[in-house]
């Protein structure tokens, strides 16, 4: 019966050192897939609605939204198991509520220079 024992407990390390590194890897994805500064403020376009539609796209986060995903799914999975140590814990909150901001500066920019798109190009056929 210690046998068992001991091998559930390697297993149970085990697999919280795997799921810490899954949590690691999909917040350290999202941070990859998250637009470049310098790509967002280096648009280009022929005019107006050009600049702004080449805008829109490097606004979008569809990939780092989807790795934040993943990162809080297998976060909250290994915190109801308390496998994570409280340091842990307490540094990937704080990088999920940052990410989740900037996710939503993002979605904000993303939301008005749409609105800006339309309004241009709204105006173009009225004048």
């Amino acid at each position: 019966m210690a046998q068992s024992t001991l091998e559930d407990d390697e297993l149970f390390d085990e697999a919280s050192d795997e799921l810490r590194e899954d949590v690691e890897d999909a917040l350290e994805d999202a941070h990859d897939a998250l637009p470049e500064a310098d790509d967002i403020f280096e648009v280009e376009g022929d005019n107006i609605v050009g600049v702004l539609n080449s805008l829109k796209s490097e606004l979008d986060a569809g990939e780092a939204e989807e790795s934040l995903r993943e990162a809080k799914k297998w976060f909250g999975v290994g915190r109801k198991a308390d496998v994570f140590d409280e340091e842990f814990v307490d540094e990937t909150e704080q990088d999920i509520e940052e990410l989740e901001e900037t996710l939503g500066s993002l979605g904000d920019a993303e939301e008005s220079a749409t609105e800006l798109t339309d309004t241009v190009a709204g105006l173009k056929s009225v004048l």
